[in-house]
C-alpha cells in the first residue's frame, strides 16, 4: 500500500501542552488517538481505556513507579535495553526513544528500528536525510517507528519520506485543533467515486477562449484524469496526456482539462474553478473503474485556444456539458477506459462522467435553488 493510502497513528504529546492540556487531550480522546504521552505519571492518570497511556522517562534515573502508563519510553543508552528492563518489572512494557543528533545516535536510530517492536525518533537538524536512512535500515524489520514533530506541516512531510513514512507521528500541540489537522493528514480518505455512462447528443463549435492545462506533480495513469464539466451537477472524465501524440512528446503529468470557467473536484466534496487552481492546490485524479486519489498541482497553463462544446445526457436525463480545447488530441475516457478523442465524438458516443448531485456555493455542496443553463 503507497504512503498516500496507508493510515497512520496518531499521538499527542502532552510535555509542552501547557494551559491548553486539558482541551487537547479531550479533542485527541475524541478523535481516538492511538496513544497520548507525558513525562509525569500523573498527567496519564484519569484517561479512558481506548487510548495507551505512554510515560517519556526524562532523567537519568528510572522511575520505581510508573503509575498508570501502559508503555514507558527509555533511552537505551541510558537507562538499558527495553527488552530486558521490560524483563526485570513485569506487567511493564518498554520501548526506545532516540534523539537523533549526529552520526553516533543515527547509528544507535538504526540499530533499535531493526531489533525493537516500537521506536520513537526525534530529529533535530532542518534535514530529512537521517530520517531517509532510517526508514531505509528498518525496511523489512516488524517493528513499528512513531517520529516526534512541532506542526502537522512538518507530520505532512515525515509522512511522505521515502515514500513510506513512519508508522506514526507524535505531534507537540500549538493549542486546540492541531489534533485535528493531524488525523486529517494521517489518515487521508479519497473514497471511491460512483461514476455513469454520459452519451453523447452533440458537438459544436463554439469560438475561441482560454483553456487550462493542469499539470500536477504526479504520473497519471492511462485510465487518469480528472473530472470537469460546465455544470457543478455533472462532470466528465477527461483523460491525462499519457497515451501517444504524433506531434509532440507525451505530458504524463497533465490533463488538458477545458475552459477556465470549467468545474473541477479539488476534493472528494469540493470543487474548484479551473482558473482557481495554483501550484500547491489539489485536484482528485480519478482512475475509469472511479478509485480517487489526490494529487498536487504544479502549475495551470492558460491559453488562448479555439473551443469546442461537447454535451451530453445522463441517464436520469441531467443535461451535462463540457468546453474543451478544439483539438484531436484533447481526450476523453468512456468505459472500459476506451480513450475518445474529443474531435470526433459523435452522438450516441459513451463517456464517463461523474454527478455530483448537489448545487455548489464557493466550491461547497449546499441545497438551494440554482439553474444552470
Amino acid at each position: 500500500m503507497s504512503a498516500a493510502m496507508r493510515e497512520r497513528a496518531c499521538w499527542l504529546d502532552l510535555r509542552q501542552a501547557g494551559r491548553w492540556r486539558r482541551e487537547v487531550v479531550e479533542e485527541a480522546v475524541h478523535l481516538r488517538f492511538e496513544a497520548i504521552v507525558a513525562d509525569d505519571p500523573a498527567d496519564l492518570a484519569g484517561l479512558p481505556p481506548t487510548v495507551s497511556r505512554v510515560l517519556a522517562v526524562t532523567g537519568g534515573e528510572l522511575p520505581g513507579d510508573v503509575g498508570d502508563a501502559d508503555l514507558v519510553l527509555v533511552d537505551p543508552i541510558r537507562h538499558g535495553d527495553p527488552q530486558r528492563l521490560a524483563a526485570a518489572r513485569p506487567g511493564v512494557r518498554f520501548a526506545s526513544r532516540v534523539e537523533v543528533t549526529d552520526a553516533d545516535t543515527l547509528d544507535l536510530a538504526c540499530q533499535r528500528v531493526r531489533r525493537d517492536e516500537l521506536t520513537v525518533l526525534r530529529f533535530r537538524d532542518p534535514t530529512h536525510i537521517p530520517l531517509e536512512i532510517v526508514l531505509a535500515a528498518a525496511d523489512g524489520a516488524p517493528g513499528r517507528i512513531v517520529t516526534e514533530v512541532d506542526t502537522v506541516v512538518e507530520a505532512s512531510v515525515h509522512l511522505t519520506v521515502l515514500e513510506r513514512g513512519p508508522d506514526g507521528i507524535l505531534l507537540r500541540p500549538g493549542g486546540p485543533g492541531d489534533a485535528t489537522k493531524l488525523a486529517e493528514v494521517t489518515r487521508p480518505g479519497s473514497p471511491d467515486l460512483d461514476l455513469v455512462t454520459l452519451t453523447v447528443t452533440g458537438i459544436r463549435h463554439c469560438g475561441s477562449g482560454e483553456r487550462a492545462c493542469v499539470d500536477t506533480c504526479s504520473y497519471l495513469g492511462q485510465d487518469e484524469g480528472i473530472l470537469v464539466g460546465s455544470r457543478s451537477r455533472g462532470l466528465v472524465l477527461c483523460v491525462s496526456e499519457t497515451h501517444p501524440l504524433p506531434y509532440m512528446p507525451m505530458r504524463p503529468f497533465r490533463v488538458n482539462a477545458g475552459a477556465i470557467m470549467s468545474y473541477t473536484l479539488a476534493g472528494h466534496e469540493r470543487t474548484r474553478y479551473l482558473c482557481e487552481l495554483r501550484a500547491g492546490a489539489t485536484v482528485l485524479a480519478v482512475r475509469a473503474d472511479g478509485r480517487t486519489r489526490p494529487v498536487t498541482v504544479g502549475r495551470v497553463k492558460i491559453e488562448t485556444r479555439p473551443l469546442l462544446a461537447v454535451d451530453a445526457v445522463a441517464p436520469g436525463g441531467e443535461r451535462v456539458n463540457l468546453i474543451v480545447q478544439d483539438d484531436w488530441h484533447v481526450r476523453v475516457l468512456g468505459p472500459g477506459a476506451v480513450v475518445h478523442n474529443s474531435t470526433e465524438l459523435k452522438p450516441g458516443d459513451e463517456i464517463l462522467g461523474h454527478l455530483p448531485g448537489r448545487e455548489r456555493h464557493v466550491g461547497y455542496p449546499i441545497d438551494e435553488l440554482c439553474h444552470e443553463l
